[in-house]
């Protein structure tokens, strides 16, 4: 599906993110740990993880009790905590209202409250005699609607599944509701977890990818039309294509995905973001952006980073493209393309933003 619009008024604009990263907290801590590149995956403390990971690119120090304080947060998961803490720094930065709109993208919810939910169910004295602070979190919507009642946003709540790059069909999914007028601002972007239940299906899954190593985060975005008043945009989303490969042929599925944000723009392209797959996918991935990018234009793929964060990928990979374009002035008014392929589910995705002035 191509998802991307011509037409000037309808091209909705970046204002404003958010991140908690195995970097640390916040947009800064990330855009130095990527400026730099240097790695944030580190060996697992056996007194906190009972996996069977020995790396994983973990949010440092994070708990949500902690970050958000003991008042409404029994219960609250990880993935939550995550969610809810990197849209309370957006917040800050740019105040929603009553009518603003959310979508968080995630790979299941968090897929340990829902088996600790089952296990529960399947051994306790009664079925029934389950915590009722965790039922809310048990569902895939649970994070997106603390997400809502911390901040007070009353506009449409959506929770995106799209394997890698949900991130990015987070982003499709804000521009229809700004194209179709409702709502004014969305705060999009997607958020995953470290848990033991993730570690156990990455690892017998028979689409996991030996010597994976997982990492966490959530990356959130202020989208809206571009302000009346001139205030600064970070980026202006100029296309997004989604498509779906169930002949194996990623070459050419990846291919026609980047030549459609491309065509018939003439971008004059500043970098070029891919998201790094393993296999057959992440080749395709690189040798489509080799023809549609000069390679001295192409980060390096944030897994090698961060771990591989699944369904916050994309929007790491755009927020790594907005933070060190903050940092060059020769990136205004030039266009970045971001890709991502998902190979257990076929999806491929791809984004062209034309940056802005910087912060």
């Amino acid at each position: 599906m191509n998802d991307s619009a011509r037409g000037g008024a309808l091209r909705p604009v970046i204002t404003a993110w958010s991140a908690f990263s195995p970097y640390g907290r916040g947009r800064a801590a990330f855009i130095e740990g990527v400026a730099e590149g240097r790695t944030a995956v580190g060996v697992l403390d056996r007194d906190g993880w009972d996996t069977p990971d020995e790396r994983a690119g973990l949010v440092p120090g994070f708990e949500t009790r902690a970050v958000l304080g003991k008042k409404g947060t029994r219960g609250m998961d990880r993935l939550a905590g995550l969610a809810v803490a990197t849209v309370r720094d957006l917040h800050a930065e740019r105040p929603g209202d009553a009518t603003t709109a959310l979508v968080l993208g995630t790979t299941t919810g968090s897929a340990q409250t829902m088996m600790d939910i089952t296990r529960t169910g399947l051994t306790a004295p009664l079925p029934h005699l389950i915590d009722p602070a965790a039922i809310p979190y048990g569902v895939m919507n649970g994070a997106a609607g603390q997400c809502a009642i911390w901040h007070g946003y009353h506009g449409p709540n959506a929770t995106i599944a799209a394997g890698r790059p949900t991130g990015l069909a987070a982003l499709g999914y804000a521009r229809r509701l700004l194209r179709a007028r409702r709502a004014r601002t969305v705060v999009c972007g997607a958020a995953e977890d470290y848990s033991h239940a993730r570690s156990w299906l990455e690892s017998h899954g028979e689409d996991g990818v030996e010597g994976t190593v997982l990492g966490e985060g959530c990356a959130m975005f202020a989208v809206g039309l571009p302000p009346a008043d001139g205030g600064p945009v970070l980026a202006e989303v100029l296309a997004l294509d989604f498509r779906i490969c169930l002949d194996g042929e990623w070459g050419a599925a990846v291919d026609r995905s980047v030549r459609t944000v491309l065509s018939p723009s003439g971008a004059d392209v500043w970098v070029a973001c891919a998201s790094g797959a393993a296999g057959p996918a992440g080749k395709a991935e690189q040798a489509a952006l080799d023809e549609a990018a000069p390679a001295e234009t192409r980060l390096t793929p944030l897994p090698e980073f961060i771990g591989e964060t699944h369904a916050a990928s994309a929007a790491f990979q755009l927020g790594a493209v907005l933070g060190l374009a903050e940092r060059a002035p020769e990136a205004a008014g030039r266009t970045a393309v971001i890709t991502s392929v998902d190979p257990p589910s076929g999806t491929v995705a791809a984004a062209l933003l034309r940056l802005g002035e910087r912060r």
